[in-house]
């Protein structure tokens, strides 16, 4: 079954259940969120947040202003999550400051740049895992062995590293694939993983590389320029 969603292009990667606040400030995007406030109490107030695969999101600005290469027009990544509208704060210059928390993922069946200010695209729906998954539930316990040592050769904090993590294998998969140090095109891969168990199994080959690139160098691993900004765990 296909939908049609808006689209907000990012430079990162969002996942189920987590938190993304954002700063709106382009005139297509609060035009983006005045559709979403003014809809009918019951509609699903959400959008579809989708990494950049080439380009940038910011458009150009002013009148008669004119796309420059990398600006304004971005090649997307197919899959993508959507976020739901919790929280709209209305600022004096008219922009927002909204909070947003993960729902569904989705695949873009085909992007329209002409219908709505901002992007629409026609998506397909991922299937989300349930019920009861025995190899899921093994390698939750072995990720969060992982991602506790992982943790501590990249935080200083000990009360950080203790925090409790969830036990649901999906809700772990996806806080670790948002709060691990990764590469943009890292999360992207793993929130295109339709089950839980091979999502999990990837997180620890993922773990395991960072944290062995960790102990040999003391630094992260990757330039901070391709480090994606991870939404907040809810």
């Amino acid at each position: 079954m296909t939908a049609r969603l808006p689209v907000f292009p990012l430079a990162t990667v969002l996942f189920p259940g987590l938190v993304l606040p954002l700063h709106i400030f382009e005139e297509r995007y609060r035009a983006l969120v005045r559709h979403l406030v003014d809809l009918p109490d019951g509609a699903p107030r959400e959008f579809g947040v989708v990494a950049i695969q080439a380009g940038w999101e910011v458009a150009p600005a002013g009148p008669g202003a004119r796309a420059t290469p990398g600006v304004g027009e971005v090649t997307l990544h197919d899959v993508g999550c959507t976020a739901e509208l919790r929280q709209v704060t209305e600022l004096a210059d008219g922009g927002f400051d909204i909070v947003t928390v993960g729902r569904r993922r989705f695949r873009i069946a085909e992007v329209d740049d002409s219908a709505e200010p901002y992007l629409t695209a026609d998506v397909e729906w991922l299937p989300d895992p349930g019920g009861p998954d025995e190899v899921a539930d093994l390698l939750a316990a072995r990720v969060i062995a992982v991602f506790r040592q992982y943790l501590g050769l990249i935080r200083s904090d000990p009360e950080e590293i203790s925090e409790q993590l969830p036990e649901d294998p999906t809700v772990l998969s996806h806080l670790v694939a948002a709060t691990a140090a990764l590469t943009v095109d890292d999360r992207q891969r793993l929130l295109a993983i339709d089950d839980t168990a091979s999502r999990l199994r990837a997180e620890l080959r993922l773990l395991n590389r960072e944290a062995a690139l960790l102990r040999q160098v003391r630094a992260v691993p990757v330039p901070l320029s391709e480090l994606a900004s991870p939404p907040t765990p809810n």
